[in-house]
């Protein structure tokens, strides 16, 4: 059945630690408009309203880099996600950095309280620090714990203020739900970047990543045939997807966190396009195209925008 698609564009990129991914959305519609693609003009594109102005001031928040305008775009997207998705349309997510998606999960729970929620989150990073494990305080490696509700104190190593603590937790329940999903209904592809706090939760909440190096054995029709099984349970599925879970010498390295031995565009091609194809997917988000970074002029946002097209491809059949 042929889907009602709604593009909705997020530019905040506020949540990473380099410049350049608000960006990526604007490079994608270069590159489709470039190659003579119209879908920007079949579809009704929609945006929300960029947070980018907290880059100009200093952030007091060391563990939490400007969580407070991140509640904003959480909040935003929420309202925005949800109301596409009651009005039955099919919202296509295209944001600047990967720590929105938290807010996207939560227009999509907001939408559909009462039903299970599966995420596949097809990424090289695991997004499941919180303020007391991370390394570094940029909230793109966190939003997943949002999702989940978990603080994971067993790994505690900051010390945060109360004040971080109050703003983390209402991310957490923007919407008004939380946990938006359960660890059992999270799987990852291609991750292969975590620190040790983050390997401590996979490990403890049993959290299934097919590795890349699994997907070159298995094969991409056998690996999503595993995750279907493994999310049979779920009503709702929601694809998110980070292009640099994809190989950047074989793309570019267009992106913030680029991470060798990644997927070659043609798996993520048949990931993209088989999952889409499966009638619970209700939203797909492409994040972290930064055209700053990309050494081949506009490689990662054409790669993108051919994967794009293709799920377009299977959205209306």
């Amino acid at each position: 059945m042929s889907k009602d698609i709604v593009f909705l564009i997020n530019r905040s990129e506020i949540t990473a630690g380099t410049r350049g991914a608000s960006l990526g959305p604007g490079a994608i519609m270069t590159a489709a408009r470039k190659k003579g693609k119209t879908f920007f003009g079949d579809y009704f594109v929609d945006e929300i309203k960029d947070v980018n102005h907290y880059l100009d001031v200093p952030t007091e928040y060391v563990y939490a880099k400007r969580i407070n305008g991140l509640v904003e775009v959480y909040e935003s997207l929420n309202e925005k996600v949800s109301t596409i998705l009651k009005d039955n349309k099919f919202p296509i997510v295209l944001a600047g950095d990967h720590g929105s998606a938290g807010g996207t999960i939560a227009g999509i729970k907001s939408a559909n309280p009462q039903k299970r929620l599966g995420v596949i989150w097809v990424d090289a990073h695991a997004d499941l620090h919180t303020p007391f494990t991370t390394p570094s305080g940029n909230i793109h490696g966190m939003p997943l714990s949002t999702a989940i509700n978990e603080d994971n104190m067993e790994c505690k190593v900051n010390d945060v203020d109360s004040k971080t603590v109050e703003l983390w937790n209402k991310l957490k329940y923007v919407g008004g739900i939380s946990p938006k999903i359960l660890p059992e209904d999270l799987v990852f592809i291609g991750v292969r970047d975590t620190e040790l706090q983050e390997d401590e939760v996979m490990k403890a909440l049993n959290i299934k990543n097919h590795t890349v190096s699994e997907v070159n054995q298995k094969g991409v029709q056998k690996i999503v045939a595993e995750i279907e099984t493994q999310l049979s349970d779920c009503d709702i599925i929601y694809i998110s997807f980070d292009v640099d879970s994809m190989d950047p010498t074989i793309t570019s390295h267009g992106t913030g966190t680029p991470v060798d031995n990644g997927l070659t565009p043609k798996q993520a091609e048949d990931f993209l396009t088989l999952l889409t194809g499966n009638e619970k997917t209700v939203c797909i988000e492409f994040v972290e195209v930064n055209p700053c970074l990309d050494e081949k002029t506009n490689k990662m946002a054409e790669v993108t925008a051919e994967l794009l097209e293709l799920v377009i491809d299977v959205l209306k059949k």
